[in-house]
């Protein structure tokens, strides 16, 4: 999969809330491709309801991802406006397709669901390690396990092998370039301004 990660040589230092949104759309990109990829494997995941709550899943382990490489990368308090930015914009664009698709829900939005979902499951995420050379095998098991909560009966038995052994390493080696190109853009606009 192909993603923009650099920005264009206007000399221009970049805020970190633009770094986050450029890296919220690749999280949101390199998910759907995912989503995409599993349709054409047969599985079932049909728009609507099971169709966001897979994207969800991806989604939350994938912004866990970028903020492994943000804590490797950035002070505490840059990591934490990085991945504030990153996950409230992540939620924005989830909260505008599901809005599309489904209309809005009953009770509070979207947006507002995804974010009560991200606090509940970080908790659990940060269990878990992260090193240069990528998650811990848990790590990738309990998304597998919530991704597979998300699925048809009849495509359960062979999901956590999908999402572990081919979904996840690809979401995770594209996410991982797409933060250290924009990272190293970043640092060098900043070298370069100072």
């Amino acid at each position: 999969m192909r993603i923009k990660s650099r920005w264009h040589k206007n000399g221009q230092s970049k805020s970190m809330q633009q770094v986050a949104s450029v890296m919220a759309f690749i999280v949101w990109r390199v998910a759907q491709n995912a989503l995409k990829r599993m349709q054409n494997e047969q599985y079932d995941i049909d728009p609507g309801p099971q169709y966001f709550a897979f994207l969800a899943e991806l989604l939350i382990f994938l912004i866990q991802i970028a903020d492994r490489i943000a804590y490797q990368r950035l002070d505490a308090g840059q990591r934490s406006e990085f991945t504030s930015a990153l996950a409230i914009r992540v939620a924005e664009i989830l909260d505008e397709n599901a809005s599309d698709l489904l209309g809005s829900p009953q009770t509070g939005s979207h947006r507002e669901r995804f974010i009560a979902l991200l606090n509940e499951l970080a908790a659990d995420y940060a269990e878990f390690k992260y090193t240069d050379a990528g998650p811990e095998f848990a790590f990738l098991r309990y998304l597998g396990n919530r991704v597979m909560a998300t699925m048809a009966q009849k495509d359960r038995p062979w999901v956590i092998d999908q999402i572990m052994s081919l979904e996840a390493p690809e979401a995770i080696a594209t996410v991982q370039k797409g933060m250290h190109d924009l990272f190293d853009c970043w640092t060098e606009k900043r070298v370069i301004k100072s």
